[in-house]
């Protein structure tokens, strides 16, 4: 870890440390930089009563409590209680739940996704809390004029990014999607993505059938124009970035013509149309 005694000394005197380094077990890794490793000791060994947590991005809400349930001493009925019952604050939280929806719901979208350690006496609300707070940072984080000028705010912002989570397969693709999504919002027209049907039905078929397009619910953006009215899942630093700086395209639409997550993207439907026959007849989309 040390591979010259004399500078680590010498570093270590210079900070004014010498008396604040800590004795311990602790896990380190070899290369890294002298003043990490100094700030390392003088912070201590973490305790040993330490779990971690990991969540992943695009899961709904309920999704999200199962998967804590899991790797928590908490069950889902613990831990939504705790965001139900006022325990957890977030200031993107908003005032009414949407028409239909559970109390939870809420809460949709409001929890960063991302690996976290616990101490094992760590209370639902206090990991729930953390959760929230990280989330919210990210979120305070960005610029949202681009946003600002079409009238929206940042949780509108959280709600596009959470689109752009369940839409996009590459990263570099996140900030055209998220400019399709505000060209339509900005032109009125429906955003119709699939992923806000399947949220609405609750359940992924693999595929969205034309009945499914009438479920009636207000997730449903072939149905009601503009933004669902809360994010339909959990989002990553990436898509909350792409949804405050959309690229500046004049495209409409997108179309999946890979099987690596590559999208077509048009701005005009005649356009559109021949990239879905031409991705059609590639085996990438169901004929």
């Amino acid at each position: 870890m040390i591979a010259d005694a004399a500078e680590f000394q010498s570093a270590v005197r210079s900070r004014g440390v010498a008396d604040q380094l800590k004795a311990g077990t602790y896990t380190l890794v070899t290369g890294g930089e002298l003043d990490e490793l100094i700030d390392a000791l003088v912070a201590g060994p973490l305790p040993t009563d330490i779990y971690t947590v990991t969540v992943i991005e695009g899961l709904a809400i309920d999704a999200v409590l199962a998967s804590l349930a899991e790797q928590t001493p908490y069950n889902a009925g613990q831990l939504e209680a705790a965001l139900i019952n006022g325990s957890v604050d977030s200031p993107y939280l908003p005032e009414e739940t949407p028409e239909g929806s559970d109390d939870v719901v809420r809460w949709e979208g409001l929890l960063a996704p991302d690996t976290y350690e616990f101490r094992t006496e760590a209370t639902p609300a206090e990991i729930l809390s953390t959760m929230a707070d990280t989330l919210a940072q990210r979120v305070s984080g960005q610029d949202w004029s681009a946003l600002e000028e079409l009238d929206l705010e940042p949780y509108d912002g959280l709600i596009i990014a959470s689109l752009i989570e369940r839409e996009a397969k590459l990263d570099e693709e996140r900030p055209l999607i998220a400019s399709v999504i505000t060209n339509r919002l900005e032109s009125g027209i429906a955003l119709q993505i699939d992923a806000t049907i399947i949220y609405a039905l609750g359940v992924n078929r693999g595929e969205v059938t034309t009945a499914d397009l009438e479920v009636e619910s207000p997730y449903n953006t072939y149905l009601y124009p503009g933004l669902p009215p809360t994010p339909i899942g959990g989002v990553r630093i990436d898509s909350i970035e792409a949804a405050a700086a959309p690229a500046e395209t004049d495209y409409f639409y997108y179309v999946l013509i890979n099987t690596d997550g590559t999208h077509g993207f048009s701005r005009t439907l005649e356009e559109h149309n021949q990239k879905k026959e031409e991705a059609k007849e590639a085996g990438v989309l169901t004929p």
